[in-house]
């Protein structure tokens, strides 16, 4: 137990360190950008050419031709709305860039390091830290590390619970990877509907009336007071973790919800395989 411990404080101490944007003087900043050259065009052709309809990344043909995953990367590298904010003037134009700069990034690094299995197999294996926590990625002119973008950029400046069901961490458990960018004009839509795929889909929700449990995805447990404390933000109450689900579900799945009032929450474990269209018959990855 006591080792448990020293390894959570370490993985801890290192995530706090990661959480803070470095300025790189090595990544050029261009002062005069027009503000039509912030296109996730690029990006959505990668998704468009390189991801299947479940959400698989055909990572060995990517890491063949990755024009277009480094022409997006390397915009973002250099532009952010930290960087330019004059060229992102509304909410949707910030939350759509940085959703992208994350799965973005994620694909790049996994492309960059294929073949792998899995996410942990980068650096420190412990609680997948060497993926999301040591691997620093420039945006905007900085330096950065995955759990810093979404933790202090995504979830704190946005809180918006929808998020988690659009940020892609390349693996099985994680919601389905899109085979489209997401855009300012169709992010609300685009972010509603991956709340609802995501409810409807039983790795992630289902109920045991005959044992009265209410599986759910270890999502809904890592960042529950997101789902639970969202509405306070706009004066309201905070909900339950089967209260918000119901907001997305199918209304056959809301009513067997209503029924579980009271039963007892499990949390599955997650899998951590990489969403890797050559891998998806192997086993699980803890």
């Amino acid at each position: 137990m006591a080792l448990i411990k020293i390894m959570t404080v370490a993985a801890t101490t290192l995530a706090l360190g990661a959480c803070t944007a470095i300025r790189s003087e090595s990544i050029p900043i261009p002062d005069e950008i027009p503000r039509s050259a912030i296109s996730h065009e690029k990006f959505d052709r990668v998704l468009h050419d390189f991801v299947d309809r479940n959400g698989q990344v055909d990572y060995a043909r990517l890491k063949e031709s990755p024009r277009n995953l480094n022409d997006y990367v390397a915009l973002i590298a250099a532009v952010s709305p930290d960087s330019h904010p004059h060229l992102f003037g509304t909410r949707e134009d910030l939350l759509a860039f940085w959703i992208n700069a994350y799965n973005a990034s994620v694909i790049h690094a996994v492309t960059a390091k294929y073949p792998i299995a899995s996410v942990g197999d980068v650096g420190i294996s412990f609680q997948k830290t060497g993926f999301f926590v040591q691997q620093r990625f420039a945006i905007g002119g900085a330096q950065m590390s995955l759990y810093c973008l979404e933790n202090s950029i995504v979830r704190e400046r946005f809180r918006d619970p929808r998020i988690h069901f659009a940020l892609n961490c390349a693996s099985a458990s994680c919601p389905t990877l899109p085979n489209r960018a997401f855009v300012p004009a169709t992010l609300e839509q685009r972010l509603d509907q991956a709340a609802r795929n995501f409810v409807a889909d039983k790795r992630n929700v289902d109920i045991d009336h005959a044992l009265r449990v209410v599986r759910l995805s270890s999502i809904f447990d890592w960042y529950e007071s997101d789902f639970t404390k969202w509405p306070e933000a706009a004066g309201g109450a905070s909900t339950s973790l089967l209260g918000y689900i119901e907001r997305y579900a199918s209304p056959s799945l809301a009513a067997e919800l209503q029924k579980a009032d009271g039963y007892k929450i499990k949390f599955n474990d997650y899998d951590w395989s990489l969403n890797d269209r050559s891998q998806t018959t192997a086993a699980p990855r803890k």
